[in-house]
C-alpha cells in the first residue's frame, strides 16, 4: 500500500494599504505593493491522515474464497483462465490435481476519490504464473510471477461507484487456475442537486419535535431515505438557520445521530438573532445531528439543496470567485434594489466559466442596504419559490451566506427577496457541479486548521491576509470545503477567500509575488461580532488559500475543514 500524508500549516503575511474599505464590493484599485509585509513561522501542522481515514473504504476476500478449476480437455491456457473466472457459475467444474495450494487472497482500500490500492497474496507451488487483475470497468492489468508472491497494484476509476475486482491466476505447468473476486466501492461521492426543501423546523415540528433545542442539547435529523434522498447518501448540503435564540452560542452539525463533543462550529449566534450558514456534512447510517452549544434554547431550521452519493452523478469544478450579479451596479440584472417580494433571474450556465449542462452552482450571496428585515431565497428557474431561505437579514445589515443552487433547464437561477422592503443583492460564483466535472467529494472528520486566538502571531492584520498552505501528496485536489469564522473584530469589515497564485515553495524561499486583492466577499462583520460562513475554496496553483481581512482593523480568524474535492 502507498504511504501518503496530508499536512496543513499556516503562516502570516501582514500588510497595510491606503484603500477605501468596502462591504461586499471591490476594495478599490489593485495595490502596487505592500507598505509593510511580514511572515511568521508556520503554525503547527495538522495531521489530516487520521481524519481522512474516516472517509477511506477497506475490503478483503480471504484465500478460502478462491475457486480452483482445471481447463476442459483440449483448451488452451486462456480458456483455462476464463473457466476459472466463471467458476462461481460452474460448481461442477473438475478439481485440479496439480499445485493443490494455489490460492489468492485480496485486501485493499480506497483512500482517494476514484482510486483503489489492491494487495493480492498468491500462494503457489514453484511454477510460472500468469495473473490477470480485472478492475471491473473493462480494463485489466496482466503480470507474470513465479511461485508464491504478493502483488501491489493501484487503479483509478473514471467515475465513482461500485465495481467487482477479479484476480485470476493461471498455472500453465499444472494446467490449473485460481480465481478470487470482491466488490469494492470508491471513497469519493458525486453531487445530486435537490430542489430546496425544508427538512427541519423545530418551530413547526418538521423533522423533529415541535420544541426548541435546549442548552447544550441536540436533535437528530434523518437524511437518508427522506423524500427523494436515497438511503445510501454519504453527505448532504444543508442551509442551517438558528432563530429565536435566548443567549449567545454556536451550533455544530455532525454525522450520525449520537452526540460527541464538537471541536468545530458551523453557525454562531447571539440572543435574538436569526442567522444561517451552509453546511456540507457526512451522513452516517442515514442521519446527521445538530448540537446547540449555547446556554440558552434555540429553534433550528435546515433546508436541503443537494446530496452526495457513490453513484455517478455530478462532479465539482472550482472557480476563482467571479462576480455574476450586483444590483447596485446593474451587473447581471437591472440596476436598482430588488423590491419587496420581488424576484430576478440570473444567467449561470454558459457564462463566465460555468458551462452548459452544469446542474448546480456554488455561490456566495450577499444582501446589503436592506430597508427592513427579511430573507433571500435562491432556487432553480422555472419553479415556484420554495418556502426556504438562503440568507436572513435585518434592516441596514450587510450579510453573506454560501448557497448551492440547482440550475434550471434554461441555465438560470432565480433569487427572491422574501421581505416587504427593497434590498441590494450581490452574487459571487465559486464553483459548479456538472456530469463532465471530475472531482468527487471526500468528507473528513471536521478539523480546526487555524485559530489566531491561540497561535503566537496575533490577529489577522488590517488590510492583510494569511496564506494557508495545504500540502498534499495526493494529486488532483480541486478544492476544499472550509468554514471561516471571524471573531473579536476591532471594527467593521469583510473577508475574502481566494486561491493564491504562488506555491508554498515560493513563500519559503522569499520569492512569492504579492497576490491581487480579491473583489469578492465571503463574509461581512461589524465590530465585536462573530460571523461564520462556508467557503468552497479552489486549490489554485499550489493548494495555498488566502484569507483577506478587507477591513481597517485587525480581527481573529478561525478556519475549520470539512472535506475536499478530488479528481483521482
Amino acid at each position: 500500500m502507498r504511504n501518503r500524508r496530508l499536512v496543513v500549516s499556516a503562516a502570516l503575511v501582514a500588510a497595510g494599504f491606503g484603500l477605501v474599505p468596502g462591504m461586499a464590493q471591490a476594495a478599490g484599485p489593485a495595490p502596487t505593493g505592500p507598505a509593510a509585509a511580514g511572515r511568521g513561522p508556520t503554525a503547527p501542522g495538522v495531521d489530516l491522515d487520521k481524519a481522512r481515514a474516516a472517509a477511506a473504504l477497506t475490503f478483503a476476500s480471504p484465500a478460502d474464497r478462491t475457486v480452483r478449476t482445471a481447463p476442459p480437455a483440449g483448451k488452451n491456457k486462456a480458456a483455462g483462465a476464463e473457466a476459472g473466472a466463471q467458476a462461481h457459475a460452474q460448481p461442477q467444474a473438475q478439481a485440479a490435481e496439480g499445485n493443490p495450494a494455489l490460492a489468492v487472497e485480496l485486501a485493499g482500500s480506497s483512500h482517494t476519490a476514484h482510486g483503489l490500492d489492491l494487495e493480492s497474496t498468491v500462494t503457489s507451488a514453484d511454477a510460472s504464473l500468469d495473473i490477470s487483475i480485472a478492475w471491473g470497468d473493462g480494463t485489466a492489468d496482466r503480470v507474470t510471477a513465479s511461485g508464491s508472491t504478493v502483488l501491489n497494484n493501484s487503479h483509478s476509476y473514471a467515475e465513482v461507484g461500485t465495481y467487482t475486482v477479479t484476480v485470476s491466476v493461471w498455472d500453465a505447468t499444472n494446467k490449473v487456475s485460481a480465481v478470487n473476486k470482491t466488490e469494492i466501492t470508491t471513497a469519493g461521492s458525486d453531487f445530486t442537486p435537490h430542489a430546496p426543501t425544508r427538512l427541519l423546523d423545530t418551530r413547526q415540528g418538521t423533522g423533529a419535535a415541535k420544541a426548541k433545542v435546549g442548552p447544550y442539547g441536540m436533535t437528530a435529523l434523518k437524511i437518508g431515505g427522506v423524500g427523494k434522498i436515497p438511503a445510501g447518501v454519504t453527505a448532504v448540503a444543508l442551509n442551517v438557520t438558528v432563530t429565536n435564540a435566548t443567549s449567545a452560542g454556536y451550533v455544530a452539525v455532525q454525522p450520525g445521530k449520537d452526540f460527541f463533543e464538537p471541536t468545530t462550529s458551523n453557525v454562531n449566534y447571539v440572543a435574538g438573532q436569526t442567522v444561517p450558514n451552509l453546511v456540507i456534512v457526512p451522513v452516517h447510517e442515514g442521519y446527521v445531528h445538530l448540537i446547540n452549544s449555547g446556554a440558552g434554547s434555540v429553534d433550528l431550521i435546515a433546508d436541503v439543496t443537494g446530496y452526495f452519493g457513490r453513484t455517478e452523478s455530478s462532479g465539482y469544478t472550482s472557480l476563482a470567485p467571479v462576480r455574476f450579479a450586483d444590483t447596485r451596479e446593474g451587473l447581471g440584472t437591472i440596476k436598482g434594489q430588488v423590491p419587496g417580494y420581488g424576484t430576478f433571474g440570473l444567467d449561470i450556465a454558459d457564462r463566465r466559466g460555468v458551462p452548459k449542462g452544469a446542474t448546480a452552482v456554488a455561490l456566495n450571496m450577499t444582501v446589503t442596504n436592506p430597508k427592513d428585515a427579511g430573507h433571500l431565497t435562491a432556487f432553480p428557474s422555472g419553479q415556484a419559490a420554495p418556502s426556504t431561505s438562503s440568507v436572513n437579514f435585518s434592516a441596514g445589515q450587510t450579510v453573506a451566506n454560501s448557497v448551492i443552487v440547482p440550475i434550471g433547464p434554461d441555465g438560470r437561477i432565480s433569487i427572491r427577496n422574501g421581505g416587504w422592503a427593497p434590498a441590494d443583492v450581490v452574487v459571487d460564483v465559486v464553483g459548479y457541479y456538472s456530469p463532465d466535472s471530475k472531482a468527487a467529494f471526500m468528507p473528513l472528520v471536521p478539523n480546526r486548521l487555524l485559530d489566531t486566538r491561540t497561535w503566537a502571531y496575533g490577529p489577522l492584520p488590517a488590510r492583510g491576509y494569511v496564506p494557508l498552505p495545504i500540502y498534499t501528496g495526493y494529486p488532483g485536489i480541486e478544492g476544499y470545503v472550509l468554514n471561516a469564522t471571524v471573531t473579536n473584530p476591532r471594527g467593521d469589515g469583510f473577508l475574502s477567500v481566494s486561491p493564491d497564485p504562488n506555491t508554498w515553495d515560493l513563500y519559503e524561499n522569499g520569492t512569492a509575488g504579492w497576490p491581487e486583492r480579491p473583489v469578492s466577499s465571503t463574509l461581512n462583520w461589524t465590530t465585536g461580532s462573530t460571523v461564520p460562513n462556508l467557503a468552497q475554496a479552489s486549490a489554485g496553483k499550489g493548494s495555498v488559500i488566502d484569507f483577506w481581512n478587507q477591513g481597517w482593523d485587525e480581527t481573529d480568524l478561525v478556519v475549520d475543514m470539512f472535506g475536499f474535492y478530488e479528481k483521482n
